[in-house]
This record gives structure tokens, C-alpha cells and sequence, in this order.
């Protein structure tokens, strides 16, 4: 039964939110490939079944210290789903980079302060990056990953090579930030290359150990200060795999669901990311629906991040 003073967040999602011209604008875009994905995956289900996920959500986010944000501070407008399906990995990559750059040419009014891309398979992200930015030299990136993502892209694209293939486009790896590493997911090799490259890397423990949030917030600042435009990628496997039966790639010993959360919070409100996307959850995967939630949640938070940035 529908409560009128109990607004649900997709029925938000799918009436546009705020009316005032002024309000930070907020595009939401699916991405549903899971073509590229080193295991077997269900991934381009997901985006759909997150906005499903958000009919039992509301649009309150009540923060720490009594703090409260109401989503109908922002606007929002939901692009749908780019039409992945039957493209190889290399033409599906294409369109996606393609669909990120037409944003403006939607309807929008103005160019989104803020885009969200709803996964799929973590190979989005190059493409993504690729065109939400101006200038790839002039920008940074921000990963929340258990991986390095950092694989030989000689077989072609996949979730295993985006922030390679970024740094290969000209990304400087000292512009790249890894947030969550795990124990025993990544190669001495892998390492050896982020190593070489700059990439500032930080594992889950000492993540966790600052404090997530604040970690991903000084780490944001850090960027900000060299880089024009900044972009965070939430790979979901980041988390503890007693979290995420919906991601094949998370392992024990990763972050919890309300650190990655927080995450998807400071990255909303900071002034420079101008885009944000969410993946590696395989919705087929996910029996009782917890890891489509916590993807849910990072949507909606990353939105009463921006509604933040304003005040």
C-alpha cells in the first residue's frame, strides 16, 4: 500500500525530482553489458533490477549526527538503457562511450551536474571516462575495487582492463586512485605495473582503518587539487563476499556495505566528479536481492551527495 507522505525513491527517479531550474541536475544512465566479464555473468540485468530495488527505498537519507537529505532537492532524469545486446564486447564499448557523450543531446535542459552509469560489467568504465571527461591528461580517476584492473588488453577489452586501457588513452597514472585492494586478488605483476605507472593504491585494511568515507574524501581532495574533472568507478566486488553473493569477483576481508555507501555519498557531493558508475553485480546471482540493494543504495546516495554540494 502506497503512503503519499511516504515517497518512494523510484517513483523520484521517474518523476523528475526537483522542478527548479537551479537544482543540481542529475542524469541516470544503464549500461547493461556483461559481454566483457572474465566469469560468466548475468550483469546486464542489473540496472533494471536496481531500479526495481529502489521501490522500497525512500527519499530521505538520514546521515550521521541527526543530519538529514531529501532527495527532491535535485533534479533527475533517467536516460534508460543503452541497447547492448548482441554486440561484441568492442562494439558495445563503442556505443557506450557514445551514449555517455550524447547525454546533453537527451532532452536535458543542461548538462547533468552529475552522471550515473548503471552496470554491467566493469569494462564500462574506460569508455565511460572516456567521454564523460574533456581532456583524459587533465583528469582523475577514483576506483572502489578489490582489483587493479590493470590486465594485458592484448584479447580485447574487458572487466579486467579498464583503468590499463585509461592510462594507455592517456589518463596519468599518478591521476589514478584505488580504494579497497584486496588480500590475494590482484598478481605481483599487476602490482609491479601500478607501481611503475603512479597509482596510488590503498588497500581494504587501510581503507578501513582512516575510515572509508574519509579516506575517499582526502583521496578526492588529492585529485582535485591536479586534476579538472574527476571520475569514480564503484565496483561493487569491493565488498566482504559474505555481502555480495551477486558479485563473483568479491572475496572475505573486503569493505562493508555502509562503507561503500559512504563511499558513493562523499563521491556525490564532491564539485569535481562529474561522473560515477556502478558494476560487477550480477543480478542472475543474487537469490535474495542484498547485493542489488547495496547497488540501489550507492545510486541514492551518490544523489543525496549531490544534493549537498549547494548548501
Amino acid at each position: 500500500m502506497d503512503d503519499p507522505q511516504w515517497p518512494r525513491a523510484s517513483a523520484w527517479l521517474a518523476g523528475g525530482g526537483a522542478a527548479r531550474d537551479d537544482a543540481p541536475l542529475l542524469a541516470v544512465l544503464g549500461a547493461p553489458l556483461s559481454q566483457a566479464s572474465i566469469s560468466p555473468s548475468q550483469a546486464h540485468l542489473t540496472p533494471d533490477a536496481i531500479r526495481r530495488a529502489l521501490h522500497r527505498y525512500s527519499t530521505l537519507a538520514a546521515r550521521a549526527g541527526g543530519a538529514t537529505v531529501a532527495l527532491d532537492e535535485i533534479a533527475v532524469a533517467d536516460l534508460g538503457d543503452l541497447d547492448l545486446s548482441g554486440l561484441d564486447s568492442a562494439d558495445a564499448q563503442a556505443l557506450v562511450a557514445a551514449g555517455v557523450a550524447e547525454t546533453e543531446g537527451t532532452g536535458l535542459p543542461r548538462q547533468p551536474d552529475l552522471l550515473v552509469l548503471l552496470g554491467g560489467d566493469n569494462s564500462i568504465t574506460r569508455p565511460a571516462m572516456d567521454a564523460a571527461v574533456t581532456a583524459l591528461p587533465d583528469a582523475g580517476l577514483l576506483t572502489l575495487d578489490a582489483h587493479h584492473d590493470v590486465r594485458d588488453l592484448a584479447a580485447g577489452p574487458s572487466n579486467g582492463t579498464p583503468v590499463r586501457g585509461l592510462i594507455e588513452d592517456g589518463v596519468p597514472g599518478e591521476a589514478v586512485v584505488q580504494i579497497g585492494i584486496g588480500m590475494f586478488t590482484n598478481s605481483p605483476e599487476y602490482r609491479r605495473y601500478c607501481h611503475d605507472h603512479g597509482i596510488a593504491v590503498v588497500t581494504a585494511a587501510d581503507a578501513r582503518r582512516e575510515g572509508v568515507g574519509e579516506c575517499v574524501r582526502r583521496n578526492l581532495d588529492s585529485l582535485a587539487a591536479r586534476c579538472a574533472e574527476l571520475y569514480v568507478d564503484l565496483d561493487v566486488d569491493v565488498l566482504d563476499a559474505a555481502y555480495a553473493p551477486g558479485c563473483p569477483g568479491a572475496r572475505p576481508g573486503g569493505l562493508a556495505p555502509w562503507e561503500l555507501v559512504d563511499a558513493a555519498f562523499v563521491a556525490g557531493a564532491h564539485p569535481k566528479v562529474v561522473a560515477l558508475d556502478i558494476v560487477e553485480v550480477d543480478a542472475g546471482a543474487d537469490p535474495d536481492g542484498r547485493t542489488v540493494d547495496v547497488a540501489a543504495q550507492c545510486l541514492l546516495a551518490a544523489a543525496a551527495g549531490l544534493a549537498t554540494r549547494r548548501r
